[in-house]
């Protein structure tokens, strides 16, 4: 896969995570009861949270924001891109097996966005491995030194 395409991927790819992200996250901020999106607090009973403010909140910034600043990132080419794409996708897995954890339940968009994650860091990876950019230069010289 050409350098060109993996950027392209990843610039689609962050953008429709980091959209998502900003409209999932206001709509909750707006309304951490869940009531408008037909979910309770309920969910949260094995969560730290009585509400879910704080979770908008992650999930605005983190994952909204970010994605998209990753994106523009991508979208110029930014020596350090691959490092902040494989960090955003597994940002992303983890918040998806953290949530899931917390109101013990998996349905599609779980999957979903499991699976974006997943295609960030391995498209981050290939786009490093095939810069040479950090950090595949540091591990390569630490597995050389042995």
């Amino acid at each position: 896969m050409k350098e060109k395409t993996l950027y392209l991927c990843l610039v689609i790819i962050h953008s429709f995570v980091g959209i998502g992200g900003l409209c999932g996250g206001f709509g909750i901020i707006l309304d951490p009861s869940g009531e408008c999106n037909g979910v309770t607090t309920d969910l949260l009973k094995n969560a730290p949270f009585d509400d879910f403010f704080i979770p908008g909140l992650i999930l605005f910034f983190l994952i909204g924001f970010c994605d998209l600043i990753v994106a523009v990132f991508a979208y110029n080419h930014y020596k350090y891109q691959p490092c902040l794409s494989g960090f955003m996708g597994i940002t992303l897995m983890i918040w998806i097996i953290v949530q899931c954890f917390m109101i013990e339940s998996v349905n599609g968009l779980h999957v979903l966005f499991f699976l974006f994650g997943l295609i960030e860091a391995l498209l981050a990876f290939v786009l490093a491995y095939k810069k040479d950019t950090f950090p595949l230069p540091y591990i390569k010289k630490k597995l050389l030194r042995k």
